[in-house]
């Protein structure tokens, strides 16, 4: 009975990594991100400081640009293009503050969580590594 029970339970722990970001968005394709930030450049400067966001628009750069923000912990980045809307002249987010807004529809998304209230898909998450104390790298 524990050789069945061991056969059972070991694909649960090799069949999924917990460093993988999925897109499950049916709203958005999956576009390439690898981006190096240096925040000793002032268009950056300001994530050296917690709750501090940058809008990155660089040609072939996730979707609609990369949104970039300290937690005070350490550093998440996010797709730009609204993940609740068809890609359309609006849904391009903006930052307000900790959170990212919408102008399509005005649906604020925590910059701490990429989600938003009663809304079905949260902001695509790109990976973060910090590669020194005033440089990152964004993935996917």
């Amino acid at each position: 009975m524990k050789k069945y029970l061991i056969l059972f339970l070991v694909p649960f722990f090799f069949g999924c990594n917990k460093e993988e970001i999925q897109n499950n968005n049916p709203y958005l394709p999956n576009y390439p991100v690898n981006l190096n930030i240096n925040m000793s450049l002032p268009q950056y400067s300001n994530l050296l400081s917690p709750a501090n966001a940058v809008y990155v628009n660089a040609a072939g750069q996730g979707i609609r640009g990369i949104i970039i923000f300290n937690t005070g912990s350490g550093y998440v980045a996010y797709d730009a293009a609204c993940p609740n809307q068809a890609l359309s002249s609006c849904s391009t987010m903006y930052v307000n503050g900790i959170d990212a807004v919408c102008p399509c529809d005005d649906v604020r998304y925590s910059l701490f969580s990429g989600q938003a209230q009663e809304m079905q898909y949260p902001m695509i998450r790109y990976r973060v590594e910090q590669l020194g104390e005033v440089s990152l790298r964004v993935y996917n």
